[in-house]
């Protein structure tokens, strides 16, 4: 089985640098026994930001604190991960204000300038001074890169996840770049995991707000490790370069385009670093009457724990497959379904094919990435949802979460 600190899909080498126009502070606070569990970003100046957050009935506290305080700039953000501070009523604001009233005290801002972030158990407060006794340490000695700031928010994760991209607009070139973290608890509906971008040159926040509406959809809000949605999910975009670019139509959509890859890429990382994960397993839907059956049907699938098990065992059990797509209740035509594992077809006009070969079936489960294609032949909608299959090590990780 796979060692859950060790991911099949770790990348070999993982891009790192030192960005301008911020200042990166990582700490071990003590939410965790040794590794670093803070991460404090101070940006040079007060600059523009979006955020998205999850869709959850019972949010975090700092989902509730940053909906009521930020209005769309920001100074600072401070992340924690080893305790989520959620479902914890009115105290578990009182901790963010501590925290954050300390701060701008130090960094000299507005409250409503700070944004915060947790991540980890779900239920358990926290005295907010394991927080303001780092702040003593923020100097110009104490920076780090951010590839640092990726491992700070870690918490189930088997690697940091970082992405980078450089740019080119009206002969100026910058990055854009970003961290995430996440693991388990992941089917995104809004935001996702934690997740921070970040863009070397001047964008408002309505501009930000049209590229995360444009990509969001496919990439983080297209991925599940097991159809669970986070009380935390929060994904926040920052404008941070002095540069001036006139972002007109040409611009933005090269601008928009490369957004979608780091997205994407992020997006990807966290999926690989599933909870217990040995097999990628990517759901493409075809030819459906709406794209919201597309994507309701592609879910049923990746979330499915019949299929992922069945993923997980190397068997291609198509009849799982049917069985995911009939339990959305979507109406359909099983007589016009086409199943492929990969480019082997495995069922066709309402039952299995006679084109079916098991000895090449049976070679292509082995493999690491497993598509399972769906055509529906009803109308011209697609969509991919990206999930991971379901081992004993994820149920061994999520058994004792918390000792």
């Amino acid at each position: 089985m796979v060692n859950k600190m060790i991911s099949i899909f770790k990348p070999k080498k993982i891009k790192d640098f030192n960005p301008s126009g911020l200042n990166i502070y990582t700490f071990n606070a003590g939410f965790k026994k040794k590794d670093k569990d803070l991460l404090l970003i101070i940006f040079n100046k007060i600059i523009n930001v979006c955020c998205v957050y999850s869709k959850t009935s019972t949010p975090s506290a700092p989902i509730i604190w940053d909906k009521q305080n930020n209005k769309g700039k920001v100074k600072a953000l401070v992340v924690n991960a080893g305790n989520a501070n959620a479902h914890t009523g009115k105290d578990g604001l009182k901790i963010i204000n501590k925290y954050v009233q300390a701060l701008t005290k130090k960094i000299k801002c507005k409250s409503n300038e700070v944004l915060v972030s947790s991540t980890g158990v779900i239920g358990e407060k926290f005295n907010p001074n394991l927080i303001i006794n780092k702040f003593e340490k923020i100097n110009s000695r104490n920076k780090k890169s951010l590839l640092e700031s990726a491992k700070a928010i870690m918490t189930t994760d088997t690697f940091p996840k970082v992405s980078i991209k450089n740019i080119k607009l009206d002969k100026k070139s910058f990055k854009i770049y970003g961290i995430a973290k996440g693991s388990g608890m992941i089917q995104p509906n809004m935001g996702t995991m934690l997740v921070y971008i970040f863009i070397e040159c001047e964008t408002s926040k309505q501009l930000m707000t049209r590229l995360i509406k444009n990509n969001l959809e496919n990439t983080f809000n297209s991925i599940t490790v097991d159809s669970d949605t986070s009380t935390s999910d929060t994904l926040m975009m920052f404008s941070v370069g002095n540069k001036k670019i006139n972002l007109h139509k040409k611009n933005f959509k090269i601008l928009n385009n490369k957004i979608h890859d780091l997205m994407h890429d992020l997006s990807l990382q966290v999926i690989k670093d599933g909870e217990g994960v040995s097999k990628l397993i990517k759901v493409n839907i075809f030819n459906a009457r709406t794209k919201h059956q597309a994507k309701k049907i592609a879910f049923s699938i990746a979330n499915s724990p019949l299929v992922k098990t069945a993923i997980a065992g190397e068997d291609a059990n198509w009849g799982r497959v049917i069985m995911a797509i009939g339990k959305t209740e979507e109406k359909i035509n099983q007589n016009k379904i086409i199943v492929l594992f990969g480019n082997n077809v495995v069922c066709e006009n309402g039952s299995i094919s006679k084109k079916i070969n098991i000895k090449k079936l049976n070679h292509y489960v082995k493999n690491k990435i497993i598509d399972i294609n769906v055509k529906l032949n009803l109308g011209k909608f697609s969509h991919t949802v990206y999930g991971n299959d379901l081992t004993l090590e994820y149920l061994k990780i999520n058994a004792d979460y918390r000792s």
